[in-house]
């Protein structure tokens, strides 16, 4: 679990002099917090919930390095990246394309899937057999694609 060893990377990180590394870090001990406390109570979050927060901060700070690219800062777009970089280290390995492409026609072939209006079966497998292996926008296009 994330939260176990994120106190451990900070001080590293700050022994260091690691600035990226520390903010990244900073991020992700501040959105955990933010969760368990979030109803009240110090409730512990599981792997499974962990690895949510995890996606939306990725996701997050693409979209803004996205927003700082098309308004010519370079600079903000670079700290996103670096951002990204670091949170993205607690997450796990990244399934390329191609191996992507083979889940996915195995998820529609176990569904019975066989058109575009059945892409809602293939989605729930998919989320749930590739949550935080993949991008959820990279799997829609593919489940769209192979169903067409």
């Amino acid at each position: 679990m994330v939260s176990t060893t994120i106190d451990q990377e900070i001080k590293q990180a700050m022994l260091a002099k690691n600035q990226p590394r520390l903010r990244g870090l900073r991020a992700i001990k501040a959105a955990l917090l933010l969760a368990k406390t979030e109803k009240g109570t110090l409730e512990e979050i599981t792997e499974e919930g962990e690895l949510k927060i995890l996606q939306r901060l990725v996701k997050q700070r693409k979209e803004s390095s996205d927003i700082y690219k098309q308004q010519g800062r370079e600079d903000l777009s670079l700290i996103e990246e670096e951002e990204i970089e670091v949170i993205a280290g607690f997450m796990p390995k990244q399934i390329d394309r191609a191996e992507l492409e083979l889940i996915i026609a195995d998820l529609i072939k176990q569904s019975g899937a066989t058109s575009a209006k059945e892409m809602g079966k293939v989605m729930g497998l998919a989320n749930k057999e590739l949550a935080g292996k993949a991008d959820g926008k990279l799997i829609a296009e593919l489940v769209k694609a192979q169903l067409a």
